[in-house]
Formats: C-alpha cells, structure tokens, sequence
C-alpha cells in the first residue's frame, strides 16, 4: 500500500465524524459532502513534509471542515434572505427498515441531528452555531474553537454559551421511541386520509406548529402556522383542495432518524388540484404533535425518491478519496 492510499484510507475511517460535524454546522446535505470532499483535497494537496507535520488527523480535518462550513454559513444568511417562506434543514432521509451504514445515516441517529433540533441550531449566529456544536456535541477545546472563529478562547466560550442558552430557551422536545412516534403517525394519518378534522385535532399538541418549506416552488403553508385550532382549519382547506384519497400514497419513512413520511407527486383529476411531493416529520411531546415540518421545496427533495427505494442492505456506494481525487484536480 503506498501512501496515498494508506491516507485515503485513514481518512475514511475519519469521515463519517467529519459528515456528522459538517451536517450538524450547515444543515445542508450537499454543504456537507463538499465540505468534507474539499478538505480531503486540501489534505491530499500537501507536501509530504507537511503532512507529515500534522500531528491530530482528525483535529486537523475537523478544522478545515468547521473553516468551510463558518464560510458557508455566512453566506447563507445572504441567500436565505432571497427565499420564499420559511427555510428548513435539507433532510437526511432513510427507509424505515435502513439498517445501512452511510455517515449521514450514522450522523441523524443521534438526538441533535433530529430535525427539530436542527431547527433550533438555524436560529444561532454562524459564530454561536459552530462553537456550541463543536463544544457540546464533539468535545473540541475552546482553544481550537477560537482559532477556527478566529477570536480568544473566552470569546469562544461565550459563544458556545449562548448557543447553548438558546437552545435551552426554545426546548425543542426530546426524541420520541419509534413505537410512539409510530402511534401518533398513525393516528394522524388516518384522520387526515379521512378528512377528520376532530381527529386530527386530538393529535395536536395545543401549541402545535406547522412549518411549510417550498421557496415558492410547490403548495405549502407559506407561514408558519401556529395553534391547533389553526392547523385544523389549514388541514379542513386541503381537504377540498384535493381528491379524496389523494394522500393514501404517502409511505413511511426515516427522516433525521425520526419517523415521517413520503408523499410522491401526483397529477389532478375530476378538477382537484395535483398533489406536490412532500415530505413530512413530526416533533412529538406527551404523546401529542408538537410541530410539524413540511418540506417540499423540490430542490430539497432530489435525494429521498433513491433512499426511499434503496435496499436497506445495499447502502448507495460512495467513491473513495482517493477514487474522488483522481476525479477532480487537487485544490491549489
């Protein structure tokens, strides 16, 4: 083994943590994979004696990942003032039997990658985001932590703190076991299939909220809609809007390790509207819906058709770094 190959493959065994910090830092699935493809190229760009001179591996590639990602963010917050409506993280989705061993798949099993987490993490500064999740949920020094933001290490500190303080404050509710979230799931589809508003109200939390992602490219909620009462009455409006049993094709699935659902796109008929595709996950509290994140941006989308269909004992095949480098010239 030469090596190059002994570095590509060292840098797999690392890089199912670099796509859990990089997802956890972006919210982005394509912000991440690129941010972790640039600094294999940026490891694999150096001389020798420079590599040779890194002493923490993954230190090292965790910075270079956190780095790109505190870029992309900044950025972010230009472009997200262009979008239509609410913004939501990009879902990492699964079949519900996945038992596949992916990074992505590996990152969203843990309780801080669940999308209503992931929410809660959108609402911190790109400073406060990357200190907190580096802090809490990888144990990096503040001392390294300064030095990816760029300011002193009790800078650092205070910014982790209020990351973490806002996501105290906002309380997102902790995961449900998937039998719970099943029997909750079930009851709502049920009562939504069935155009039963009443039903449909019993499974809602009384703060419930409602959060429709689409840049204007497909029908969602263009506010977030809050209170049950409200939801109800956004729920009795798709039900004149749409053919009964326009909804009976939506199929269970994993999103950011929580249970969901997959509705496929479907044309109109008889005057009814078509149906956009859609993809739904639910925040459960007391056996009650506490919010519920519609995404149907199709650009969000491209992905879930291939993980819903993929055989859960045949994850989709990733390149090697070394395969990916040969594919695309080293950064300069």
């Amino acid at each position: 083994m030469d090596a190059v190959q002994a570095l590509a493959q060292e840098f797999d065994e690392i890089r199912p943590k670099l796509v859990a910090v990089a997802y956890r830092l972006s919210g982005s699935v394509s912000d991440a994979e690129d941010a972790v493809q640039e600094s294999w190229l940026r490891l694999a760009g150096l001389t020798g004696g420079r590599r040779a001179a890194i002493r923490d591996l993954t230190g090292w590639l965790t910075t270079v990942v956190s780095r790109i990602c505190l870029d992309r963010l900044r950025s972010a917050a230009v472009r997200r003032e262009r979008y239509l409506g609410p913004w939501l993280p990009e879902p990492v989705v699964t079949a519900v039997e996945s038992v596949g061993e992916d990074p992505l798949e590996i990152a969203v099993r843990d309780e801080g990658a669940r999308m209503a987490a992931m929410v809660v993490l959108d609402k911190l500064t790109p400073e406060q985001r990357v200190a907190f999740v580096l802090h809490e949920a990888f144990s990096v020094p503040y001392t390294e932590i300064a030095d990816i933001l760029g300011v002193s290490p009790d800078a650092a500190r205070q910014h982790a703190s209020r990351g973490r303080r806002a996501l105290n404050d906002a309380q997102p509710p902790p995961r449900a076991s998937l039998a719970e979230q099943q029997e909750v799931l079930d009851r709502f589809m049920t009562a939504v299939m069935a155009g039963d508003v009443r039903a449909v109200a019993e499974v809602l939390h009384p703060e419930v909220i409602l959060v429709g992602d689409a840049n204007g490219k497909a029908k969602t909620a263009r506010q977030v809609v809050v209170g049950a009462a409200k939801i109800v009455r956004f729920f009795e409006g798709l039900s004149r809007m749409y053919a009964p049993g326009a909804f009976t094709a939506a199929r269970p699935v994993l999103v950011n390790g929580d249970l969901g659902f997959y509705l496929p796109a479907a044309p109109g008929t008889g005057g009814y509207r078509g149906v956009d595709e859609h993809l739904g996950v639910f925040a459960i509290r007391d056996g009650r819906i506490e919010a519920i994140y519609d995404l149907a941006n199709p650009d969000k989308l491209t992905r879930v058709p291939n993980a819903v269909s993929r055989p859960s004992s045949d994850p989709h095949p990733a390149a090697t770094p070394e395969d990916r480098a040969q594919r695309r010239p080293p950064p300069k």
